[in-house]
């Protein structure tokens, strides 16, 4: 059993809730003012010195940094993670795990349909894997119009981190090692150094880097969008300069990651929802 926090409802955690606390809590209002917490993570290959857990267990890491630094009084419940998610871009490596596009949405969906059924109004889908950004997209708006939720979608490394913590790494590893590179690798030294090889850590420079040199639109990272695999960024698997990762860079994103996700509960909690009428108009 995960730690618990003191909290409006029993548990942070909505597993170790009873019907009879739900019961409750709709009665009471309680429902209709917590935020419910979905994490959806992947099981992929990081290259040749990360474990394939590694987005799973950097977005356990950002929320158990997030309930050290929640009031205790802020109605937050945290669903069972989904660690398996889209992960079709890294099928060349072996031991990833994926479902299909259409199998996610339908899990996520019928997770949210549940949230609502539960009398809970709020819903943020929080994501550890790049790969799930665009069904998370097409799941909250389903939600949104199926059960009325408000559903926000946020990545954790997306979060805004402070200044000192985002000079921790190069501009350049912050745009292109974006996947077992010097920030997931200083992430995971920190949480499960036992599962980090850096014998075979490296510095893997991206495919992407290079049309950033030579185009101006198709490299400038917004304007157009590749349909990629991971071998199209680097044969390894990785991208960015793991080899200089270190457990206190990996310490600091974490908790500062932590700290913006717990500000940001607490901002989706304060929202009006269902919109007042007005606002509505």
């Amino acid at each position: 059993m995960q730690q618990q926090h003191a909290s409006a409802h029993p548990s942070r955690f909505w597993a170790e809730l009873s019907a009879r606390d739900f019961e409750a809590a709709r009665a009471s209002g309680l429902a209709a003012r917590t935020v419910a917490v979905l994490p959806v993570a992947a099981i992929e290959q990081h290259g040749p010195h990360l474990p394939l857990a590694v987005d799973a267990l950097l977005l356990q890491g950002v929320i158990d940094a997030a309930l050290a630094q929640l009031p205790a009084g802020l109605p937050v419940l945290f669903l069972p993670p989904q660690q398996i998610g889209l992960s079709t871009e890294h099928l060349s490596y072996p031991g990833t795990l994926t479902l299909s596009p259409a199998t996610l949405l339908v899990l996520w969906t019928e997770l949210g349909e549940a949230v609502a059924r539960a009398g809970v109004r709020r819903l943020l889908l929080l994501n550890g894997h790049g790969g799930n950004v665009a069904p998370m997209d097409i799941a909250a708006r389903e939600l949104r119009q199926r059960c009325g939720l408000l559903v926000y979608s946020a990545s954790w490394f997306s979060l805004p981190l402070p200044p000192q913590v985002q000079g921790l790494f190069s501009p350049e590893e912050h745009r292109f090692g974006i996947h077992g590179g010097e920030i997931e690798t200083s992430m995971a030294l920190h949480l499960a150094p036992q599962l980090v090889r850096m014998e075979h850590a490296r510095r893997w420079r991206s495919s992407s880097q290079d049309r950033a040199e030579r185009h101006a639109i198709l490299g400038n990272g917004r304007s157009a969008k590749m349909g990629w695999a991971m071998e199209d960024y680097h044969p390894a698997g990785a991208v960015g300069d793991a080899a200089a990762a270190t457990a206190d860079k990996g310490r600091a994103v974490v908790q500062a990651a932590g700290q913006a996700l717990a500000q940001l509960l607490a901002e989706l909690q304060a929202l009006d929802w269902p919109l007042p009428a007005a606002a509505a108009r």
